[in-house]
């Protein structure tokens, strides 16, 4: 007789929970779906422009750091030349 009580109140309870487990898990799902890019042409192009921009921000930083007289001609060189091949 208590195992009939048990499992009657144990089984509906294990069930709520992985209810909302999966829904959780479903939702979290949707969302990363949601999330992503459209399309990957137009994510490219922003990229290669923003890479763009970064690259002469950086190029314009150690420019400064060179007048200013942190970097020596030849580490300035070296970080350029870094900077460019990647």
């Amino acid at each position: 007789m208590e195992k009939i009580i048990f499992f009657g109140l144990a089984l509906p309870i294990l069930g709520f929970v992985i209810y909302l487990g999966g829904t959780a898990i479903m939702k979290g799902f949707k969302a990363k779906v949601e999330n992503r890019p459209e399309k990957s042409e137009e994510n490219e192009t922003t990229d290669t422009q923003f890479n763009g921009d970064n690259l002469s921000n950086e190029i314009t930083k150690l420019n400064e750091l060179l007048q200013s007289g942190v970097l020596t001609q030849e580490e300035f060189e070296k970080a350029k030349k870094k900077l460019l091949d990647n």
